[in-house]
Order: C-alpha cells, then structure tokens, then sequence
C-alpha cells in the first residue's frame, strides 16, 4: 500500500500500455508524448525507492544507488543504438547526461532548496571527490581533441583516426580502474568521510520545529524489487520515445543534435531529476547532491568509457574524441561547479546560476548544425575535406 500511496503521479501509470501500444499502432508523435509522460510518474517512484533505501543504508550509499539505476536507463538506450551504428547520438546523449545532471538537475535542487531554507550544506568532502573525479574525466576528453588539433596536418587521416581510437580505449580502461577506485574509497577505506554533515545550516527555522524523524515504509528486498521493475519499465518507454524522435524531428523542425544533447537527457534523467528536487526541498543534500553530481560522474567515468569498450567489441569506432565546442562547454560547466560547492553551502542564487548556463547552452546548440557535430565520423569528413581542398590548391 506504500507504493500505491506513494505519489498522485501513480495515476499516470495508466499511459504505460497505451505508450507501448502506440508504437505499434498510432504516430511517432502520440507514441513521444505519452511515452514522455509515462516516464513521469516511474521517476517518481523510483525517487521513492531510492529514498527508502537511503533511510537504512545512508544518505552516501543512497545516491549512489539511485544514479546508478537512473544511468542504467541511458546504458541499454546506448548500447541498443551503438549496435545500430549510431555513434554520433551515442556520443551527443552521454555529453549532454553529463550537463543535463550538472546544471538543470543540480540547479533545480538547489533552487528547490533554497526558496524553502535560506542555505544548506552538504558533505564538502564527498562533493569536491566527486567534482575532482568529474574535471578528470573532462580532461580525458581534451586530451583526444587536443592530439587532433596537434596533428591535423602532420599524418594521414586513417592514420589520425587509428591513433584517436587507441587513445581512447586506453583512456577508457583507466577512467574504468578510476572508477572502481572511488568505489573503493567511498565504500570502504574513507567511509567516515562520507557521512552527511551532523548538523544542518536552517536559519529560517527555529530549534524546536525539527522535522520527525522518518522510517523505512517498506521491507528493503521489496525496495529492491521495485528498483529494478522500474529500471526495465522506463528502460522499454525510452526506447520506445527513442524510436519516435527521428520523425518528431522532421515535424518538429530541430536537430538530431538538439535531441541528443537537450531533449533526450532530460527524458533519460527524469528519475534523477525528481529525486534530487524532492530530496533537496527535505533539506537532504547529501542525498541530492550525490544523485547529480554521482550520475554525472558515473556517465563520465563508467558509461562511456563501456560505451568505448563494447565498441570495440563490435569493431565500431566509438572514442572520446569531442569536438572543441563540446569539450568547451563541458570545461566551463565542471569548472563552475568546483567554484559552487567549494564552500559546502548551497542557496537558491547558486541554482538560478547553473540552471541559467543550461538555457544558455540550450539555445546554442539548438542553433547548432548537425554537420559540426560528430566524432570520428565527423574528423574523417574533415580530413577529407582539407586533402580534397589542398588537391585543388595545388
């Protein structure tokens, strides 16, 4: 009876079957919306999970889970498009996870937050990690786009592209053994440091109106349970929404790099979404912070580098290669992060900031052409196009 009661957003569970049908029977347009909707009141549900979870495990182990599961939504969506050759929607989902989770879920919880107490703290140990964690990752994706522009004209195209998918997969594998590094760390040899801050920042709220303590509302095998019924439901609406945005797009008018980066993460961190604000307006932002801030860090160092490991499986060259726009705007938005948090306090100005540069970069990648986009699909059209230019030239 929890779970029933858990949220209002259970009545949209009713548009699950009629998303799924829709994809076999009606538009790709009827088929997005309701898909869109359907995902709505799972996020919600799986917020709920996450948070009785956290009420056993900690506010740490907790976010921790909850990104993990929302991440594993994008993590099928990928490897369902990477066996169809889609690297460049691969890519540009990843890229835009990472700054969807860092600016408008982040921003929103701290906005949420903020408008309820006039400022919150959070773990400043555990935050900066994980902020730390996350300017490495962005500096294995400088390092192929730098070679790149280091060696444009210094070797031959193939050649390029061979050393660029070495790199890659070389960093991939250590951004991995990173990964399960911090795992290490955070679970076991520094657990103390993760623990939430004692004692909470709240002016605005007297001593004596302190909030009743709450308890699990249900058995932790059945959270579990509903964990993962919700990750494969939301799995198989995404897909579904997925398949439909390639017609939304010629109706609709914007382009595939739009949906990649703006459109499709929003829907796929809709569940990490709803957790963080809801969290946060409990004042929990431990728990808000390690849902954001540790789903951006899993994208960057355990989604994609699988991504480049299971193309190399496949024989499908996806890297870490990113263009100098993109990996621009990725720099500039984990660099306003470590300026934010570096206090451990949060308040609603600091969430108007990050929500403010996602808009931003919202509007100027809507503008963005699809053909400057592109990994290495994109260098090879490049480099061809330079030799083509030098032939005429000469």
């Amino acid at each position: 009876m929890s779970i029933v009661r858990a949220t209002w957003l259970n009545v949209l569970l009713i548009f699950i079957p009629f998303g799924w049908v829709s994809h076999f029977v009606w538009s790709p347009t009827v088929t997005f919306i309701l898909n869109f909707i359907a995902i709505v009141p799972l996020a919600k549900l799986l917020g709920f999970a996450t948070e009785d979870i956290a009420l056993r495990t900690g506010e740490v182990i907790g976010g921790l889970l909850n990104a993990t599961f929302g991440n594993s939504i994008e993590l099928i969506i990928s490897i369902i498009s990477l066996t169809q050759g889609l690297v460049v929607v691969v890519q540009a989902s990843m890229l835009g996870s990472i700054l969807s989770n860092l600016l408008i879920v982040l921003g929103m919880s701290f906005l949420a937050g903020g408008l309820k107490y006039k400022e919150q703290s959070f773990n400043i140990t555990s935050a900066q990690t994980s902020a730390s964690l996350l300017f490495l990752s962005v500096a294995s994706l400088l390092l192929p786009a730098s070679f790149y522009g280091s060696t444009v004209d210094a070797e031959s195209a193939e050649k390029e592209r061979s050393d660029i998918l070495g790199i890659s997969r070389a960093t991939a594998i250590i951004l991995l053994v990173v990964y399960l590094a911090y795992m290490v760390f955070q679970l076991r040899t520094h657990r103390d440091l993760q623990r939430p801050m004692p004692e909470r920042v709240v002016s605005e709220i007297d001593e004596e109106e302190e909030e009743e303590e709450e308890h699990p509302s249900m058995p932790c095998w059945m959270a579990f349970v509903l964990l993962i019924i919700i990750t494969v439901l939301v799995a198989v609406c995404a897909e579904f929404l997925v398949s439909a945005i390639e017609s939304v797009v010629e109706q609709w008018g914007i382009t595939e790099t739009f949906v990649g980066l703006i459109l499709l993460p929003i829907v796929g961190n809709a569940a990490e979404h709803v957790t963080a604000i809801t969290c946060a307006y409990k004042n929990k932002m431990d728990l808000a912070l390690g849902v954001a801030v540790g789903s951006s860090m899993q994208v960057a160092l355990l989604v994609t580098p699988i991504m480049v490991i299971v193309g190399w499986g496949l024989n499908i060259d996806m890297s870490l290669y990113f263009n100098v726009y993109e990996t621009a705007v990725l720099f500039v938005t984990v660099i306003l992060l470590n300026y934010l948090i570096m206090d451990g306090k949060s308040n609603w100005l600091e969430g108007f900031m990050l929500s403010a540069l996602y808009v931003l970069l919202a509007i100027t990648f809507y503008y963005y052409p699809d053909a400057a986009a592109g990994g290495l699909e994109a260098l090879g059209h490049t480099a061809e196009n330079k030799t083509a230019s030098a032939v005429v030239s000469s």
